[in-house]
């Protein structure tokens, strides 16, 4: 990589896609946009996409960055707050209010740069695009992934998360006339074969896999699974799921023992979250089929499972890595073409 391919303070209009745990990736790529001298002037973010832009715009982004940094597995699970809500098993309160003492109430249209979130409203079927009004209560809307996280309503909207109809929602910012380049990030794409996240990090990173918990923590970790198993059993157990029922029709069947059911919801929970994210990586392919940006940085949905949030640094770092190698290859291609976007640029071979 050539550090000497720098921008000359090119504007750049953002877009960070959706993709649970993924998201983190956005952090690292707006640090190697920073490092290489782009000016954010618009962002337009899903779900993860919503809260990293709106942090960022907010100018909370290196408290934010540090506080993900810190998480550790435990911790993420004692911020699960299961509800009995037939609507959700979590309420996401502890996330918000971490996210409400670093943002405080700040509206969207007082950032310091201009955000669009993206919620999608059940109620109509559509996109709901949030570019005034309190920041928190747009990201909270962008990431209540359906039956996961408890929707909002809002009037007689009821609003859950943007990846739904736009997992990278590139067309607000294509108002943003001043930019220089779009620039999207894709948490949710295909790979030709599934590879991992220590694959994507360089040689030299350190391990992306955290240490493994204590005794003291397992035990911890146990109670609070117990504790999302339970709001899931009971979320599955209300809507009466045809499963359940054949499962003791079949002749010779034993009705399954608690622990076995326990495991079988628990895996209904994993599997709502990995059939969304299959619907955003194809819906985010169309996206930018429709719309392409001048930079693409595309995360593969298999480094980590959506809700894989204790590994914020090692996504981070994979963020900037990525963001690296497609800027390079931008600001090569706009060298050629003596682009006034490229300061110094080197002289290559014909």
């Amino acid at each position: 990589m050539d550090e000497a391919m720098k921008s000359r303070g090119c504007k750049v209009a953002l877009v960070l896609g959706s993709g649970g745990a993924r998201g983190y990736a956005h952090i690292g790529v707006i640090e190697a946009l920073e490092a290489r001298g782009f000016e954010i002037i618009a962002i337009a973010g899903c779900s993860m996409g919503a809260v990293v832009g709106g942090v960022y715009a907010a100018g909370k982004l290196p408290e934010y960055r540090d506080w993900v940094c810190r998480l550790d597995y435990l911790d993420v699970l004692r911020l699960v707050d299961v509800t009995w809500s037939p609507m959700g098993a979590m309420r996401a309160n502890k996330v918000m209010d971490k996210l409400a003492g670093l943002v405080d109430d700040i509206e969207l249209q007082d950032l310091s740069v201009p955000v669009t979130t993206v919620a999608t409203d059940m109620t109509r079927q559509r996109e709901v695009w949030f570019q005034h009004g309190p920041l928190l209560r747009a990201i909270r809307a962008s990431i209540a992934v359906p039956g996961v996280i408890t929707p909002v309503t809002l009037g007689d909207q009821v609003l859950v998360d943007g990846g739904l109809l736009n997992p990278l929602p590139i067309m607000p910012v294509l108002a943003a006339h001043e930019a220089d380049i779009v620039m999207a990030v894709n948490a949710t794409a295909h790979t030709p074969r599934p590879v991992t996240l220590d694959e994507m990090l360089p040689a030299d990173a350190a391990p992306a896999e955290p240490p493994a918990a204590t005794r003291e923590g397992a035990d911890t970790m146990g109670h609070w699974v117990s504790e999302v198993k339970s709001a899931t059993r009971r979320l599955w157990g209300g809507l009466g799921c045809a499963e359940d029922r054949s499962d003791a029709e079949l002749p010779g069947a034993e009705a399954p023992d608690a622990e076995a059911r326990g495991k079988r919801e628990w895996g209904k929970l994993d599997m709502i979250l990995q059939s969304f994210d299959i619907t955003q990586a194809a819906l985010a392919r169309y996206k930018v089929a429709g719309y392409p940006p001048d930079v693409l940085v595309e995360v593969p949905k298999t480094v980590c499972s959506a809700y894989e949030f204790h590994r914020a640094d090692a996504l981070i770092r994979l963020g900037r890595t990525l963001a690296d190698e497609a800027l390079e290859q931008h600001l090569r291609s706009e060298a050629r073409h003596d682009s006034p976007c490229v300061d110094n640029p080197p002289d290559e071979p014909d």
